[in-house]
């Protein structure tokens, strides 16, 4: 559904994406996001009665790096609020969109606290927290203690990690694959992942659906393009349990 996709008309540029793969250990990214179009969506442009009639709203740390749209992503979440829709914040670090590392822990922090599910890799963490080698233990008590009630923490190769509000914890081991690149990953894991929760599944199951679908996407040149059906995530599943 495009119905709420806002038209930029000021002449602001879409962002662009360069991407080098030499080896899985010399793969690069180069963005240029000078001025784009999608941090100037308003407040004016969020819509209290779709949000409303929403299961879930997710939120992408990019979108909190300038205004206006850190305004849009602000109000969004009230009206997610007042309206008990979810919030699920997906860290999304970024450090070319950034001014200072302060600036986006004081945001990140912000949004947290008031999302009922918060996704990111410990580095994640550690910038929302202004600091290195956080523990995973401090950064769900903390979050715990204002709306979540789930936080997933990945760690790479060794896995991922899913913690419950209500003491539960889950973890999804990575699947085996021939890796070509990293990026990518991160947008795989959280739509699988989601998916999963959105369609019934257990918060075990829905790791192992957000794990299978970055392995799948790392193992492939593209990353849009070469996002998973359901049906090769659970192809993958059953070929490695």
């Amino acid at each position: 559904d495009t119905s709420q996709m806002a038209v930029d008309k000021d002449g602001h540029k879409a962002g662009l994406a360069f991407t080098e793969i030499l080896s899985p250990e010399e793969c690069s990214i180069l963005m240029y996001r000078d001025d784009v179009a999608d941090l100037y969506l308003a407040p004016s442009e969020v819509n209290e009665d779709y949000i409303a009639k929403s299961k879930m709203l997710l939120v992408s740390g990019t979108a909190l790096a300038k205004s206006p749209s850190r305004e849009a992503v602000l109000k969004a979440v009230q009206l997610a609020k007042k309206h008990q829709v979810k919030v699920v914040f997906e860290l999304d670090y970024r450090p070319y969109t950034w001014a200072s590392a302060e600036e986006t822990a004081v945001y990140y922090t912000l949004v947290a606290e008031q999302s009922d599910i918060v996704i990111g890799t410990r580095d994640e963490f550690d910038v929302m927290e202004n600091k290195t080698g956080g523990s995973n233990e401090e950064s769900v008590q903390h979050l715990f203690a204002h709306s979540a009630d789930l936080v997933v923490i990945k760690h790479g190769v060794e896995g991922s990690y899913a913690y419950s509000k209500s003491g539960d914890v889950f973890r999804a081991k990575a699947y085996k694959t021939k890796v070509l690149k990293t990026f990518g990953a991160g947008d795989s894991y959280a739509s699988a992942f989601l998916y999963g929760l959105v369609t019934g599944k257990d918060i075990e199951t829905a790791l192992k659906y957000g794990s299978a679908s970055a392995s799948i996407v790392v193992s492939k040149h593209s990353s849009s393009e070469a996002m998973p059906t359901v049906a090769e995530i659970e192809e993958l599943i059953a070929a490695q349990s």
